[in-house]
């Protein structure tokens, strides 16, 4: 059976089952052309090994592919499709995962003015545009496919509410948004009904001049513009630079340390935070309050307080 044919009955049928597999499609894909038009079993290790290598260096992308690839080949071989996986029976060792990374205030402000480098060589709407993304996913903590998946019909700016469809983990979350956010979203509307609406309020929140999605790759590549414009780059230990999903990370750690200056019993809220954050569970919560010095400050502050007879939390 041909290749293109087993993807496109394997993403068929992982879609059957609710669950959207966009990215995956999209190795998917990227796995056919570069396999060429060949059947399933004429694909041989070497070319599995070359394709999940790529052109740079290795890194988690190996292992994200290597999983697409795994899921594929399970499918294939159990229907008969072919007699075995060309994929590689060993790991590679792979260079640790990027310690994420919280934006300082001062830095965040850089990456909104920076956004205004996005005026050459692009749509005029693109830097208000994009400045706006960065307030939402800032001010939601929403993932950057979340936003990305908005169509109008989502943003209540009345109630203040977001709808967040389709997540990781295929659920529906009502997101409240606050007043200086809002009013930002009231302006992008503005600018947003002045491009073409080709599904109406179901059209894209984010979008090209024809009305099309904005496309997470050429997101992703923006942000690495606008973050060097905006003077940021590799933390000391680390050998790659902050990403656009670090805006999320900082988002809850600055929630956080909030509570923590405000008094607040942050033990209680973290459920909360994880609901918000569309977590399974609060150990995922948990795991984005990477201790910073902001956090331990504000901790210390905090235990300070106790000590000397304040506001004891039980």
């Amino acid at each position: 059976m041909m290749l293109t044919d087993v993807v496109a009955a394997y993403l068929a049928k992982q879609r059957s089952v609710g669950m959207l597999f966009e990215s995956a499609g999209v190795l998917l894909h990227g796995f056919c052309r570069a396999m060429g038009n060949r059947d399933i079993g004429e694909v041989t290790p070497e070319a599995v090994a070359e394709f999940l290598q790529g052109k740079g260096s290795l890194s988690a992308t190996w292992m994200l592919g290597y999983k697409i690839l795994s899921g594929l080949y399970r499918f294939a071989v159990s229907r008969g499709y072919t007699a075995f996986s060309p994929l590689p029976t060993t790991l590679p060792k792979l260079p640790p995962q990027q310690t994420p990374y919280v934006y300082s205030t001062e830095e965040l402000r850089r990456l909104l003015d920076a956004t205004s480098i996005l005026e050459v060589g692009h749509r005029p709407q693109v830097p208000a545009m994009y400045r706006t993304l960065l307030l939402l996913l800032y001010g939601s903590g929403m993932r950057i496919g979340e936003a990305l998946r908005l169509v109008l019909q989502d943003v209540d700016l009345t109630g203040q509410v977001i709808t967040v469809r389709n997540t990781k983990f295929f659920k529906t979350r009502l997101v409240p948004i606050g007043l200086k956010l809002t009013q930002e979203l009231v302006g992008h509307i503005e600018r947003r009904l002045r491009l073409p609406l080709p599904h109406g309020d179901k059209s894209p929140f984010f979008t090209t001049r024809d009305g099309r999605p904005w496309h997470y790759t050429r997101v992703i590549s923006w942000f690495q513009d606008v973050r060097r414009a905006a003077g940021i780059s590799c933390p000391v230990g680390e050998h790659r630079p902050p990403r656009l999903h670090d805006i999320r990370h900082t988002a809850a750690v600055h929630r956080v340390i909030a509570w923590y200056r405000s008094g607040q019993d942050v033990q209680r809220l973290l459920p909360q935070l994880a609901t918000y954050l569309g977590h399974i569970d609060i150990r995922s919560t948990q795991r984005y309050l990477q201790m910073t010095p902001d956090l331990l400050q504000a901790a210390s502050e905090r235990f300070a307080q106790y000590a000397m007879g304040g506001d004891h939390e039980g």
